[in-house]
């Protein structure tokens, strides 16, 4: 049976060894009242213990019922709704929330490893309140003060939930061809007409109000992403006293049957002459959605590294206590040894353990630039920070995934046949971790917004920012960890090398970006991953448990002597160029 236990300790080294966030925190005029360390600490300890005991055991469970659909009404797994008001009457939903409007105004820094120990407990149940904290964000950041008022208490309270309805049966990555249209009634709503497809969360009986962000066109908008608009349009109209209210046509036509994330109602949504609420500017309903998008990408991030960590949890107990065969030493008098004595399951585990401690160190980075950009006094360190926040998103959505989904079918491998099987759980996280690779933009097309607006649109500037600081790091740290440093200095020129040569060649045949976009995505990433481990070694040297700091740098030397290495290949798959993919003709495929 599937097990979780939070990584607290970890997620604590993170936060005030390695990043020393709380020395941030204290900078910052908007922060320094609201959190120190003592604070953060209670919050990571509570939010482990609601996450191992009101969701992970029911994780299972909830993945063999699913969700149903009749005659327009979800039923979610029966678990789901205790699990809810627990995360609800927490205040879970608006950690990071606005406190002029019932939110705690807690940093994403401790909002990111919530969300982490969510996901690892249950990723399916995890959408629905990860998606109504995003919708508050939208709301919050563009949505008129009346319309904060209306609608931010109560979703960040749980008592309503949000979904995002921007898919289309014809539009996925292209949103600029949705058809739902938006007519102005002049009296300050509009109404919404059309179908959304993909829709996590647009109907279940979780909240009694679900609140809709949805995508639509004006008939006089624009051609293509230049005439979106975004609006609020809630389940049930909301009356003057706060109250939810009549029925605002806005059906679940059908659920989607899924590969994973069975406990995730997946949506078919009717909106029929709905009334909705514009949010932001006409036709600037696109540009609203990207604020919260680096958000958002990165809380898909989490998804993918909070079932990887699971799977690790899972694989490593099971090869502590399954005997198969003897290893040289033996451990144990027996007819077998536990398998973790064999080199092919510790490489599988140890390769798990580096890749997911590097990635928790990566989304934390990530926060710390979301924080920054946010919260600090300096503008321009909060201009810097939102550059390279920028930069790190589609890194942050699509390596931390493929990375993720490697590590559970790797965790899933450690149990043999029995990771075959539903029983112990590995095949589940497996499936729900599919998905992280495909929503929220797919990876390639993450992969060709680094590459294309973030390293070939600015000249790779931000880029040039990272190299800097970590080759300043490095001159600043070296002591004992020489022959590291100079592994990830290698990496950083190739990294640098690669950069040059594709913009180069993408000046006389742009399809030199796309060929690299993927391959270049990755290796940005095991470099990004290698300063992570690069800071978490340092940090770890001056740590006072033994074990841990035993643990840490073993772990981080692994990494750069077994994973960094993947670099070089990666280089030369890129240099290999465009050529020979585009010099097949289609029929030739």
């Amino acid at each position: 049976m599937s097990q979780y236990k939070a990584p607290v300790n970890d997620m604590n080294f993170l936060l005030f060894d390695v990043f020393k966030a709380h020395e941030f925190w204290q900078q910052s005029p908007q922060l320094s009242e609201a959190i120190e360390p003592e604070t953060a600490k209670a919050i990571i300890e509570e939010s482990a213990k609601v996450t191992e005991s009101a969701i992970a055991p029911f994780s299972r469970d909830a993945d063999e019922t699913g969700v149903s659909w009749d005659d327009g009404k979800v039923t979610t797994p029966k678990a789901y709704k205790n699990a809810f008001n627990v995360v609800a009457e927490g205040g879970w939903i608006g950690l990071a929330g606005d406190p002029e409007f019932g939110g705690m105004g807690m940093p994403k820094t401790l909002a990111g490893m919530h969300e982490e120990m969510m996901c690892s407990a249950d990723l399916a149940f995890a959408l629905y309140p990860g998606l109504t904290a995003g919708a508050c964000l939208a709301i919050r950041a563009h949505a008129s003060d009346e319309l904060k008022e209306t609608y931010l208490p109560n979703m960040y309270a749980g008592v309503w939930a949000g979904s995002m309805c921007l898919t289309e049966s014809h539009a996925g990555s292209d949103l600029g061809i949705i058809k739902t249209k938006a007519v102005d009634n002049g009296d300050g709503s509009y109404d919404i007409t059309g179908s959304k497809i993909f829709i996590s969360g647009g109907e279940q009986d979780l909240t009694e109000n679900i609140i809709h962000l949805v995508l639509a066109k004006l008939p006089d908008a624009p051609e293509g992403s230049r005439g979106i608009s975004l609006f609020i349009v809630p389940k049930f109209l909301v009356n003057d006293d706060g109250t939810s209210g009549d029925f605002n046509h806005v059906s679940c036509g059908s659920i989607e049957h899924k590969m994973g994330i069975h406990g995730s109602a997946t949506c078919v949504m009717n909106l029929d002459g709905s009334k909705g609420y514009l949010v932001g500017e006409v036709n600037k309903g696109l540009a609203c959605m990207f604020t919260m998008m680096n958000y958002e990408r990165l809380l898909v991030g989490l998804q993918g590294l909070g079932a990887a960590e699971r799977s690790y949890q899972n694989a490593l107990a099971y090869a502590l206590d399954r005997g198969q065969g003897k290893g040289l030493p033996r451990m144990s008098d027996g007819a077998t040894d536990p398998i973790i004595v064999h080199a092919d399951v510790r490489r599988m585990l140890l390769n798990m353990k580096a890749l997911n401690e590097g990635g928790r160190a990566f989304t934390t980075y990530v926060s710390t630039q979301l924080d920054a950009a946010k919260y600090s006094a300096d503008p321009e360190q909060a201009k810097v920070a939102d550059a390279k926040a920028q930069l790190l998103t589609p890194i942050a959505k699509a390596f931390v995934t493929d990375i993720s989904l490697d590590m559970c079918i790797t965790g899933q491998q450690v149990f043999g046949g029995h990771g075959y099987v539903r029983e112990w759980g590995q095949e589940q996280l497996v499936r729900d971790t599919r998905i992280t690779q495909i929503y929220e933009g797919t990876n390639g097309i993450q992969a060709m917004d680094l590459i294309g607006r973030k390293i070939a649109f600015n000249k790779a500037e931000t880029a040039k920012l990272f190299v800097e600081e970590i080759k300043t790091f490095m001159a600043e740290n070296q002591a004992g960890f020489e022959q590291e440093f100079e592994q990830l200095s290698r990496a950083v020129d190739s990294l640098v090398e690669v950069t040059g040569e594709v913009l180069a060649k993408a000046a006389n045949n742009p399809n030199e970006l796309g060929a690299a976009a993927v391959d270049y995505l990755h290796m940005f990433g095991y470099v990004m991953y290698g300063y992570m481990w690069a800071r978490m070694m340092v940090a770890a040297s001056a740590h006072q448990d033994a074990s841990f700091v035993a643990s840490k740098l073993k772990t981080g030397k692994y990494y750069f002597s077994r994973v960094l290495p993947k670099v070089e290949s990666l280089k030369l798959q890129i240099q290999s160029g465009a050529d020979n993919l585009y010099e097949f003709d289609v029929e030739e495929f």
